[in-house]
């Protein structure tokens, strides 16, 4: 009980600093944001390393491993020309009244918990790709970024490609006639993590901070560093993890399609397994997923076992099938094939680093006050479907879906995959 007053009070505190901070200071043009980064392992770090040189600086580094914190301290020195704070409890974090927003990359299972409590202490907000671990986790936090109007980014940073914004405003504009199927996918190898016996956590680890709202589970290296994204505890398998960027790209299109109609889909249906290495993972390493919208379908497809032969000749992309031409886009640009096979209009990709223009895109709406790329909602929107997909794999059939309300209508079973249970010493905060 100690714990959890003691997680309540923290929360408090960062309300109370939050009633303070809800209207932005003004900021000229050339005024530098302070940040703080929260979980600086892996992605996180590259989202701050390529903005600190964009009018801002990262005051805080956050993590709850202090050999990552000692790792990157170094690197922090080389990016910005000074070493920040090091900090094991985001709570304090959200307390500074200096600090106007925050980078979270940590694990999937905690973002909800920090985003909430950031956006209602007053932090404009960078989260990490996928948003949430349940669909309504994502409704509670785009609440508190309206509720707060906090400026919150979400880590698709091919919303700042200007060649996937140009493909979805290709594909909407008609050229390709009417559009029956989208399809997504990914082609990779993964390699086995094996199946090692549970251990101590290391001494430089807060590892019940890290378990956070998760089950409570003795430590293993395989559900720590990077490997915890194969785990349903902490991620939201290769859907959420890799998914979810040639998904949004569908997602840009198809809000442009369909206008004010509901840009989620009425019918989903997932299947796969595990075909290839039967090591500790327990997501899918080979998964179909169809989402059907009632005038067209969209097709996720993921191969953890092969690079080689990829669809449409890119391992990692999403294409348009139209009844007058085909458009094929990934990180390097797109193509549209009309009905003879050949090429009928293209565009590459600028030279430019999307992490780093999705970082800027931040930066500048913190100052404008403007919605970002990314926005929360839209986000929000792509990450329900890597959520649909997850339920439907979980039940092992497909499930009816209400796009209006994001509701499972008389599925009960479904309907259970809306929310999840936390662990009592990290409750949902109230926002």
């Amino acid at each position: 009980m100690k714990d959890r007053r003691s997680f309540l009070k923290s929360g408090a505190a960062a309300v109370a600093a939050g009633a303070l901070n809800l209207n932005p200071r003004a900021m000229g043009a050339n005024e530098t944001i302070i940040l703080a980064l929260i979980g600086g392992r892996n992605q996180g770090w590259h989202v701050a390393r390529r903005i600190v040189k964009h009018g801002s600086r990262v005051k805080t580094f956050c993590d709850v491993d202090e050999a990552i914190i000692a790792k990157r301290m170094p690197d922090f020195e080389v990016a910005q020309g000074r070493k920040p704070q090091p900090e094991r409890d985001f709570r304090r974090v959200l307390e500074d009244k200096d600090i106007d927003a925050v980078i979270i990359g940590v694990p999937d299972h905690w973002h909800t918990h920090i985003a909430l409590l950031a956006c209602q202490a007053g932090k404009d907000v960078y989260v990490e790709k996928p948003l949430s671990q349940r669909i309504r986790e994502g409704h509670l936090i785009r609440e508190a970024a309206r509720k707060y109007k906090r400026v919150m980014q979400v880590g698709t940073q091919r919303r700042s490609g200007r060649h996937f914004q140009s493909a979805a405003e290709y594909v909407a504009s008609g050229k390709l006639g009417k559009v029956c199927m989208i399809k997504a996918w990914m082609c990779q190898v993964r390699k086995s993590i094996g199946n090692p016996p549970d251990s101590e956590p290391p001494p430089t680890v807060d590892y019940d901070m890290w378990l956070g709202p998760a089950p409570k589970r003795p430590f293993n290296r395989n559900r720590f560093h990077y490997n915890w994204r194969f785990f349903w505890d902490y991620g939201n398998s290769e859907l959420g993890n890799q998914g979810v960027h040639m998904l949004d790209t569908a997602m840009m299109a198809i809000q442009k399609m369909r206008g004010a109609k509901p840009a989620l889909p009425e019918l989903v249906a997932s299947n796969g397994g595990i075909y290839w290495l039967h090591d500790a993972k327990e997501v899918p390493d080979t998964q179909v997923t169809t989402y059907d919208y009632g005038e067209f379908l969209l097709v996720w497809e993921l191969r953890s076992f092969a690079r080689h032969h990829p669809i449409d000749g890119t391992v990692a992309g999403t294409s348009f099938h139209g009844t007058d031409g085909t458009l094929v886009v990934n990180d390097e640009g797109w193509k549209v094939y009309d009905k003879d096979g050949k090429v009928a209009a293209s565009e590459k990709a600028a030279p430019e680093n999307l992490v780093e223009m999705h970082g800027i895109n931040f930066l500048e709406c913190i100052k404008s006050r403007k919605r970002p790329h990314a926005d929360v909602e839209i986000g929000r929107l792509s990450t329900t479907l890597c959520h649909l997909g997850n339920i439907s794999q979980w039940l092992g059939r497909s499930v009816k879906f209400d796009p209006k309300t994001e509701t499972f209508p008389g599925d009960e079973e479904a309907t259970h995959h809306l929310t999840k249970q936390y662990r009592a010493k990290y409750p949902l905060p109230r926002v």
